[in-house]
């Protein structure tokens, strides 16, 4: 089939990034990234039929380039990158080119993307992308699609890494098994999204994903790859026989079953990100995430290690049981603890959640620059600090975690290969030490400045996925 004027259909696809990450990855360098399955995926649904022509841009590799000669542009929209993507699509549709928003941001405030473009996918895009395809080149393509509500994951086809230049990459060697979590806490974009009941491919699927691709080390980018149980024991079992080498994301409930803590160590598990998310149960339980056990932290790791299985575990900071403390505190327990790689974020309220209902019915949002959205920018009214305390804070826990003495005492203790422990390591002291010159509040201390203590002194008072 072919385009109305008789040429073929011409597809480009664009991961928009914002200014921090654009290019080179910012203050990131090639070793912290991995291919991003959202473009290579979408290039994969494309109908056959159409005999279409895509280009994909990454634009934390790549400018977007200008003029770019195309029928249609589908971009892919986080809410940090928001602003980028509609600055994208007015230049695109300027010119005449149809454009396509979608992704977590468009899913999570669909009114807030419409006016952007042409036509918007809110959910998952596995059947809407292809119809959309069909409708515009049939001259039809409607303002809105919407996800499947009888999406199936089976028989898909696999993602066209081949179509992002693997070389500006760590590894494009990116999988995917299951979609969603079944937790339900507040400051988290999935439930709000997409709901609490989580999708997932056919093991065979995977299985041969991974076959095809020729992969030896292989990243999951699944949100909680254990969120059921007996899919996560059938998959393990699956890759055993493979030899592989494995790293993704899942709760702390992993290290309570060691059956299954047993069969991800087996199946070549080498490596988790975790979100401890904080130290005070009072947070834990505040956020639905009652489930982590600040007193069992310290177990958690002891079990990953005794089973290979390095641990970058991630901590928020600003809600709402923290005050000016809790920074060097949780940066001296994630040392003491030996946990392999942590991470620190500002907790960011991000549209459509839970926790951004909140805030916002209690006036504390305090700008709507979906730019500033990316887990460092304080964006909010802090309950028990300022707004600079909490960014300052958040850059001290960094220094701390990644000064040489902290690496010092944790190094020794990982299971990651020596190389692999040192630059890791490595990566984020560089980060730790630039990040007051790419994160700061100094756009908003002035407002903040003003604000009464009252305010801050709690005495008297298209998508597929792709992580926020």
């Amino acid at each position: 089939m072919f385009h109305r004027d008789g040429r073929p259909l011409r597809l480009a696809l664009v991961s928009p990034k914002g200014p921090l990450y654009r290019h080179r990855g910012g203050i990131f360098r090639k070793s912290l990234r991995y291919q991003p399955l959202t473009l290579t995926t979408l290039a994969a649904l494309i109908p056959p039929e159409l005999n279409a022509e895509v280009v994909l841009i990454d634009e934390g590799i790549q400018e977007v380039p200008d003029p770019i000669d195309v029928d249609l542009v589908g971009l892919t929209v986080i809410t940090g990158t928001a602003p980028r993507a509609y600055q994208l699509a007015k230049n695109f549709r300027s010119r005449g080119i149809a454009t396509v928003l979608g992704g977590p941001h468009v899913t999570l405030v669909p009114e807030d993307a419409q006016p952007n473009a042409d036509s918007i996918i809110v959910g998952y895009a596995e059947d809407a992308w292809p119809q959309l395809l069909r409708d515009f080149a049939a001259g039809r393509m409607q303002r809105r699609y919407d996800q499947a509500p009888d999406l199936d994951l089976a028989g898909r086809p696999f993602a066209r890494r081949d179509l992002l230049p693997s070389r500006r990459f760590l590894t494009n060697s990116v999988f995917e098994a299951t979609r969603g979590c079944v937790h339900n806490c507040d400051f988290c974009v999935v439930p709000a999204a997409w709901g609490r009941k989580p999708l997932q491919k056919p093991v065979e699927d995977v299985i041969q994903d991974i076959q095809q691709q020729g992969a030896r080390k292989i990243i999951f980018v699944d949100l909680n790859l254990i969120a059921d149980r007996g899919y996560a024991i059938r998959l393990f079992k699956a890759l055993i026989p493979m030899r592989v080498q494995w790293y993704g994301l899942a709760t702390v409930l992993l290290a309570e079953d060691p059956e299954l803590l047993d069969m991800a160590a087996s199946s070549g598990c080498r490596g988790l990100l975790m979100g401890l998310e904080s130290i005070s149960v009072e947070n834990l339980r505040a956020s639905k995430k009652a489930f982590n056990s600040p007193e069992r932290f310290v177990l958690l790791v002891k079990k990953l290690h005794d089973h290979g299985i390095a641990l970058q575990g991630c901590f928020v900071f600003g809600l709402d049981g923290d005050d000016a403390d809790v920074f060097m505190k949780t940066a001296e327990f994630a040392v003491a603890a030996r946990i392999d790689l942590p991470r620190f974020a500002v907790v960011t309220p991000f549209p459509g959640t839970a926790l951004y209902n909140r805030l916002e019915s209690e006036g504390r949002i305090l700008t709507r620059n979906w730019e500033l959205y990316d887990g460092q920018h304080v964006v909010f009214q802090p309950k028990r600090m300022s707004v600079r305390e909490l960014e300052r804070g958040t850059e001290i826990a960094w220094k701390h975690a990644y000064s040489s003495r902290s690496i010092l005492a944790r190094l020794p203790h990982s299971p990651a290969p020596w190389g692999v422990r040192l630059t890791t390591n490595l990566g984020y002291r560089f980060y730790a030490n630039h990040l007051n010159k790419f994160y700061n509040c100094d756009w908003i201390i002035g407002r903040s400045d003003r604000m009464t203590s009252a305010q801050t002194d709690p005495r008297p008072t298209l998508t597929l996925p792709e992580a926020q």
